[in-house]
């Protein structure tokens, strides 16, 4: 897929994606679905849900290693600074040819422009928290992500995974 296509899909993903109600029980049950998925596909990863910068939901699953929680922070970092998927912000850099060190001066040791976090949105207002998945390669843990979040929504999006290979 086009570097610009991807973005643009990721865009209408973070447009799309938003909820009528957000509270600690819907970022249970978000956590809760992707935790589900992982283990459904037997999937290596750790999972993070925050609200207003808080941990609602956490979970290492068999088979992560230490340095999958540390990538789930450096991405988180990205997505509550910018308020934007870490995916996005990534894509963006890349066609921009930049990175947030000379963009803005972030370092890399906490900040981690690589896919699998996401705003977590009220309808038409701010970003209010994060969900985070880390052990996959960054494309797949995106998608892991959003597809949970449709799932939970039950929305159906415009384009699916196999149209962002």
């Amino acid at each position: 897929m086009e570097l610009e296509a991807e973005i643009a899909l990721v865009e209408e993903q973070e447009r799309l994606l938003q909820f009528d109600r957000l509270d600690e029980d819907v970022a249970w049950a978000l956590g809760s679905r992707l935790r589900e998925m992982a283990a459904a596909s037997d999937l290596a990863v750790t999972i993070e849900v925050r609200l207003a910068r808080e941990t609602v939901f956490a979970c290492a699953m068999v088979g992560t290693a230490p340095s999958h929680l540390d990538w789930l922070r450096r991405k988180r970092n990205v997505t509550e600074l910018l308020a934007r998927s870490s995916y996005r912000v990534g894509l963006s850099l890349r066609h921009e040819q930049a990175t947030l060190q000379t963009q803005m001066g972030l370092p890399e040791r906490d900040y981690a422009a690589h896919g699998g976090s996401f705003p977590l949105r009220l309808a038409r207002s701010a970003c209010i928290g994060s969900v985070t998945v880390s052990g996959l390669p960054q494309r797949d843990d995106h998608w892991l992500v959003v597809e949970a979040i449709a799932q939970l929504q039950q929305i159906t999006l415009p384009q699916g995974r196999a149209a962002a290979s």
